[in-house]
């Protein structure tokens, strides 16, 4: 199957999954900056200051109406942006490559700072990154957390080939079996990362420690031409957000489970992680994930990682 129809195959399933999330509140995107920005979330570590910008009026204070969507899987927030029910999502690199080799106009805005990490079974005898050559580490295939599993092996000197990739896509699932021993590994965002170490896994490498960066912002091309004024209140109002969390993290441990839906399993074992101020991500590393998705001949056409960035939202 060639890219293009590829990427027709890909996007028709992705408009089919809008009928699963639509909701009266999914209305067309208008140019009329009084209508709110619509951005898709997950419950996750990424997304931590924007709900709370939402919850704390910061959005308000800067003058910017935002309406956050909640998604439960990557899927349905791609087929809302595709069908122009959101406006702009915290995503990641990899979806931002597909979206732009199918010809759909988006544009990466800022880095996000979450967490993927690798954490063993108690009982698959795995003590360290290195051992995990040759055992079964539970992922969703062909994306963004293979491609992390990927790179944090690499840092660790072993190839990306030693281990067996075992296809669990959905994450509590996942994060259910190898606390059952069913498989020796997974890779898990947080908050299922820390919520496994909570329970017993071992946490062997995460990629905040080893300077990967995954996770990112997009907006819609046409919603930074004709909003980018409200998208630049957006980013100050997460910016703000993003401040109060480093200045006290432990202020928020009750908003972890509270607002922001996280397991009670991490409300004392969260991590949090350093929200850094908004910023572009390095090509070097935009380049690096779509080495790897051309290696699984997931990509064939030439990308530029300029050609995905746009920082005005940020300047």
């Amino acid at each position: 199957m060639n890219l293009v129809s590829t990427m027709a195959a890909r996007f028709f399933a992705l408009s089919l999954l809008v009928s699963a999330v639509s909701s009266p509140i999914f209305a067309s995107p208008v140019k009329d900056a009084s209508v709110p920005l619509r951005v898709g979330i997950m419950t996750d570590a990424d997304s931590m200051p924007i709900m709370l910008a939402r919850d704390e009026g910061l959005f308000e204070k800067e003058g910017v109406a935002v309406e956050l969507m909640v998604f439960s899987n990557p899927q349905e927030r791609d087929a809302a942006l595709q069908a122009g029910k959101i406006d702009g999502a915290v995503s990641d690199l990899l979806a931002a490559a597909f979206f732009t080799a199918g010809g759909f106009d988006v544009k990466i805005t800022s880095l996000t700072d979450g967490r993927y990490g690798i954490a063993a079974s108690s009982s698959s005898g795995v003590a360290s990154i290195a051992d995990l050559q040759g055992k079964k580490i539970g992922l969703s295939t062909n994306t963004i957390i293979q491609y992390t599993v990927d790179a944090q092996l690499k840092k660790a000197g072993i190839p990306s080939d030693s281990y067996e990739p075992v296809s669990i896509p959905r994450m509590p699932v996942r994060m259910e079996m190898l606390l059952n021993g069913q498989i020796d590994a997974a890779s898990l965002p947080e908050p299922l990362l820390a919520a496994a170490v909570a329970q017993g896994a071992t946490l062997l490498s995460t990629t905040d420690t080893i300077g990967v960066d995954a996770g990112i912002m997009l907006f819609l091309t046409k919603t930074l031409d004709t909003r980018l004024e409200d998208i630049q209140k957006f980013y100050r109002a997460y910016t703000a957000a993003a401040q109060r969390i480093n200045a006290d993290p432990d202020a928020y441990r009750e908003y972890l489970v509270e607002k922001a839906s996280f397991p009670l399993a991490v409300k004392d074992a969260y991590q949090f992680v350093r929200y850094r101020s908004p910023a572009l991500p390095d090509e070097a590393q935009i380049e690096q994930a779509f080495a790897w998705l051309k290696e699984r001949n997931l990509l064939s056409i030439d990308l530029k990682a300029s050609d995905l960035i746009d920082g005005r939202g940020i300047n």
